[in-house]
């Protein structure tokens, strides 16, 4: 099937799936409120097969040193999926299956496949990396944008609650220094510990409460920009392929889900 875009419904709820644009959703709509900032880069992206930055680009498979491309000098950056096109490979009743397959810069052979499945009051994206071939160090997340206010006579800029085992210590370079540190207060670019899994609650007040779920235990919370703020469950902490990384082999897929949902206030 082509990559053309698609959206799916339910209730009075609408999402944008755009294989075509890195695989990323391009906009969530709830009662006609848009709940994802706009624009090409934007949206909610899928990160893999690695999430946030790669010190320097490399990561060691073995004894091998791998070199990505440095498109956040001077570090690699949120995966390669996002920069390709996926395909279809099925729409159904409020559910869409895209897939990419691995290439080049990344250099091992696999196939991602990520599911966006909708509900009147939520969204869950599953996304699952497997390989027929040489197995190799991955990590899944998602890169969410979520408008910072959602417009409205007398609207309020969102609230974030959440409450993480820790704060991963960053350096000056963005990168954890390994250190676990108490949950420091925002504004933030960090990786939180959550080891009950991902719970964190976007209140837009009088508007909207939205809950960003995954059994997964690791969360970027990016709430620097005026225009949005970011919540980015993922399957291990920036720079993991190095200090934490998951295997995928072809006998073991890595899988990761979010379940984002929601309801008026």
């Amino acid at each position: 099937m082509s990559s053309e875009d698609i959206t799916l419904t339910a209730g009075d709820a609408e999402v944008d799936v755009l294989p075509g644009n890195g695989g990323r959703v391009g906009g969530l709509r709830v009662g006609g409120t848009e709940l994802l900032r706009q624009g090409e880069r934007f949206g909610c992206f899928p990160m893999v097969p690695w999430c946030g930055r790669i010190r320097d680009g490399r990561f060691l498979d073995g004894a091998v040193v791998r070199q990505m491309p440095l498109n956040a000098p001077p570090n690699a950056i949120h995966g390669t999926a996002r920069d390709g096109a996926w395909s279809v490979a099925r729409v159904a009743d409020g559910e869409a299956v895209i897939t990419y397959d691995l290439v080049e810069p990344w250099p091992y052979a696999g196939r991602v496949t990520q599911v966006v499945a909708l509900t009147p009051d939520s969204l869950s994206l599953t996304m699952s990396v497997e390989t027929y071939d040489a197995s190799f160090p991955a990590q899944i997340g998602w890169h969410p944008w979520f408008n910072r206010n959602l417009g409205g006579e007398g609207a309020q800029d969102v609230r974030l609650d959440f409450s993480p085992a820790w704060q991963e210590e960053r350096g000056d370079d963005h990168l954890p220094t390994g250190n676990r540190i108490e949950p420091e207060p925002g504004p933030w670019d960090d990786c939180f510990g959550m080891p009950g899994g991902v719970d964190v609650t976007l209140t837009w007040p009088g508007q909207l409460e939205l809950k960003v779920g995954s059994r997964e235990e690791w969360v970027v919370v990016y709430d620097e920009q005026e225009a949005a703020v970011c919540v980015e469950p993922q399957t291990g902490p920036p720079n993991g392929l190095n200090t934490l990384p998951r295997l995928v082999t072809p006998l073991e897929p890595l899988e990761a889900t979010t379940v984002w949902s929601w309801r008026r206030l």
